[in-house]
């Protein structure tokens, strides 16, 4: 496939972003990364795995940081419900043999428990900042959650100049991922001028991600069809054929 005229941004974080710019490049999308956040592992204490019923994750990152604590092998034993593929992926890579996937964002993940009557009490290591609250949403079930949390995204201080200087120009689009990524590249990206802004295409995970752009009034927002990433390869690679025509 011919490269098409066309250089999109990468905000997620690494390792992520390597694999996320490989995809795009396959697809002869030229494309630069500039991860908005770094993963950092917590220390805070975590509960014995004896008693849970199964684990869940909202991020690979949770699997990743577990791992930096080789953490991993006294929980390997216990069901997983993933949020999305992606993670299901970590988590049977990381050695984890009854892994199912809501394959889709977090009330994709509540509705899967739900169906599938859930009982808890259920491990669930997160970050730092969550956009949602598993036990609450899990609460009309009668589900406990015990959650830890075992990573911290911390947000960058500030996009590469030359970034910024490319942005509305040689770079005509950004993938988000999530929806602080969207609202830190919102705080960040806030001194661009009008003219850019306005020619700026931001290509969303979803509805969620989305929002805090439009609070920016970034005015182009186009939405993956689904919250995974092979729906926003689609998606980079119909805007980027939209560009530079057929």
């Amino acid at each position: 496939m011919g490269r098409l005229v066309m250089k999109m941004l990468v905000t997620r974080p690494e390792p992520d972003a390597q694999a996320t710019l490989a995809r795009l490049g396959a697809l002869g999308i030229e494309a630069i990364a500039a991860p908005l956040m770094v993963r950092q592992t917590l220390d805070g204490s975590l509960p014995p795995p004896d008693g849970f019923t199964a684990m869940v994750l909202t991020s690979a990152n949770a699997i990743r940081a577990l791992a930096d604590r080789n953490m991993l092998e006294q929980y390997r034993h216990l069901p997983v419900f993933a949020v999305g593929d992606h993670t299901a992926r970590e988590a049977n890579e990381a050695g984890f043999v009854r892994v199912s996937s809501a394959a889709g964002a977090f009330q994709d993940l509540v509705n899967a428990m739900t169906i599938a009557r859930m009982r808890g009490p259920i491990f669930y290591p997160a970050g730092k900042h969550q956009s949602a609250d598993l036990a609450r949403a899990l609460a009309p079930l009668g589900v406990m959650v015990a959650t830890s949390k075992v990573y911290e995204m911390v947000a960058a201080s500030a996009l590469p100049d030359t970034v910024l200087a490319e942005l509305g120009g040689e770079i005509g689009a950004v993938l988000a991922y999530s929806r602080r990524s969207a609202e830190i590249f919102a705080r960040l990206a806030a001194a661009m001028p009008r003219s850019r802004r306005s020619g700026l295409a931001m290509l969303c995970l979803s509805e969620a991600v989305a929002e805090p752009l439009l609070e920016a009034r970034f005015s182009r927002i186009s939405l993956a069809d689904r919250p995974d990433e092979d729906a926003m390869m689609s998606l980079a690679l119909a805007f980027a054929r939209e560009q530079t025509g057929p």
